[in-house]
């Protein structure tokens, strides 16, 4: 007999990018979307096309371009909500209009307004008008764990009679616990008439650690579609990681007894793609897609995973993306030697980025001794920092001068879009600070900067370093990132990668802090 299966919708670029911090380009979110595809993810929330026009642009080009997964569009109960989001989806081959409101006695009173009653009917009306435009209803009761179950059980039924297809049950404020929200889900099931004319779905915030743990739990009773985002990303303490939930029902199908879509060998290269065009690094103890979830630095671990590897490991790091070994590669490899090893890794170049990404390689190897697979994904996010973003100056040469009794100074030469070059050089109060002031004397565009981190991102001494930059203007914010194994060269780099950002956005993107499941 075959086994359900369980949904998964992915809302890493709506609530995602509603963690502070995040805002991401039009290109950014297609890129990701196109990546969520290759994962097999049933569900991509685009974006919440009434927030901004920078979210209905990237909503809408979403829709055109990514044509497998169900395509959807957030949009609070109004009507006006709703129509964007339709014009924004209409064009995907198939659309999803998701609408929600607050459920909770708390939210209704503090922030609707409204009484009860009022707010069903708007619910109702929501749903209809979505209806009217697209086959695929899904609606959502904001803070559903802290709303009467009673009322909460008459707003289910009414939303599915009015043409809901998926009614979803958040747990927007991380409130519930995983014995209660299973049976918060087992009432449901039992105490709305008409609830096996949808599929019930749960949305978790991550507020006391519990969103995955709910998540599981909901699917246990019944539900048949989980929300959440790539590495937990979300408002405040994140959504569930849909890693971890993937990755729970495909190794516990004992347990489970469910099935999803999901090619989990494209999980770890989701990750990476999403932290490394947010800029929110993936911590190294994270379940499935952190740097030590299959490293063992015990002895006794050690000897036992050499014996036999499920001692240790209860899945393969190969079944969710991770390369099982590394092939050394140094100055005296060539192209072919480099194009395999990308391939294995996931990266599959046309010929001109192949031969930017050996130039590239090259000039590591001339650095490092060997060049590993961290190496290898380090460059590519380079790369494709440099490809994504338009090139309105770029970098030439740097030179740093600094030490104990010396005022910090830098030299810095950039190329124009025309071709022309331009050198300058300042001191600051320390080598990165002159730098910077350098590039500004050249750019001659103000900005603040408002947060820098370095990370290595391979080990030893000739450790490859990635800088992360935000600045600000106008009240947008402009994330950068630059790779390379001097420290000054890559903070060059970000600060010219967040530069470019600036000086090409002509609207800044952005979204809306509207409340949402």
């Amino acid at each position: 007999m075959a086994r359900d299966k369980v949904a998964i919708f992915d809302t890493t670029l709506r609530d995602g990018e509603q963690s502070a911090g995040i805002g991401l380009t039009t290109p950014e979110k297609l890129e990701i979307a196109k990546q969520l595809d290759r994962l097999g993810v049933d569900i991509i929330e685009a974006g919440f096309a009434a927030s901004s026009p920078g979210d209905f642009q990237a909503v809408q080009t979403i829709a055109a371009e990514v044509r497998r997964p169900i395509i959807a569009s957030l949009a609070r109960c109004y009507p006006d909500d709703v129509d964007q989001a339709w014009q924004a989806i209409k064009d995907a081959s198939r659309p999803r209009v998701h609408v929600f409101i607050s459920s909770s006695d708390l939210q209704i009173m503090a922030q609707l307004r409204k009484d009860p009653e009022q707010v069903l009917e708007i619910a109702v009306a929501s749903v209809e008008r979505a209806k009217s435009y697209c086959d695929d209803v899904e609606f959502s009761p904001m803070d559903a764990t802290r709303t009467d179950a009673q009322y909460l059980y008459t707003m289910l039924e009414a939303v599915i009679n009015a043409g809901a297809t998926t009614v979803n049950i958040p747990d927007t404020v991380g409130y519930t616990f995983p014995a209660e929200f299973a049976e918060r889900i087992r009432l449901i099931k039992e105490n709305v008439p008409n609830i096996d004319k949808a599929v019930v779905s749960v949305h978790c915030h991550n507020d006391l650690g519990m969103s995955v743990a709910n998540s599981l739990a909901a699917v246990t009773a019944g539900a048949r579609q989980v929300e959440g985002c790539i590495n937990g990303l979300g408002e405040r303490a994140g959504n569930a990681a849909l890693e971890e939930v993937i990755m729970g029902i495909e190794t516990r199908k004992d347990l489970f007894q469910v099935d999803t879509n999901i090619d989990t060998r494209q999980i770890y290269r989701t990750s990476r793609l999403v932290s490394d065009i947010t800029g929110f690094p993936v911590q190294p103890n994270k379940a499935i897609v952190g740097g030590n979830a299959f490293r063992h630095a015990s002895g006794i671990h050690q000897d036992a995973v050499i014996k036999e590897r499920t001692t240790f490991e209860i899945m393969d790091p190969r079944s969710v993306g991770w390369p099982s070994n590394e092939l050394v590669l140094g100055k005296l490899s060539g192209r072919a030697g480099l194009r395999v090893r990308l391939e294995e890794l996931g990266y599959n170049l046309e010929q001109e980025e192949l031969n930017d990404a050996f130039e590239q390689f090259k000039v590591l190897a001339d650095k490092k001794r060997e060049v590993t697979d961290a190496d290898l994904i380090a460059l590519m996010s380079s790369q494709r920092r440099t490809v994504d973003v338009p090139a309105v100056y770029t970098l030439d040469h740097v030179q740093v001068t600094a030490g104990s009794h010396e005022v910090p100074t830098a030299t810095v030469r950039l190329t124009s879009a025309d071709g022309s070059t331009t050198t300058d050089a300042a001191t600051g109060t320390g080598p990165v600070d002159a730098v910077y002031k350098a590039i500004n004397r050249i750019v001659g565009v103000t900005n603040k900067l408002t947060e820098y981190r370095v990370d290595s991102v391979t080990e030893g001494i000739d450790a490859i370093g990635d800088v992360t930059i935000r600045i600000e203007k106008d009240d947008n914010a402009y994330i950068g990132r630059g790779s390379d194994t001097d420290i000054m060269v890559a903070s060059a780099k970000a600060y010219m990668n967040a530069l470019n950002r600036m000086l090409a956005s002509s609207n800044g993107g952005g979204h809306t802090d509207d409340p949402s499941p």
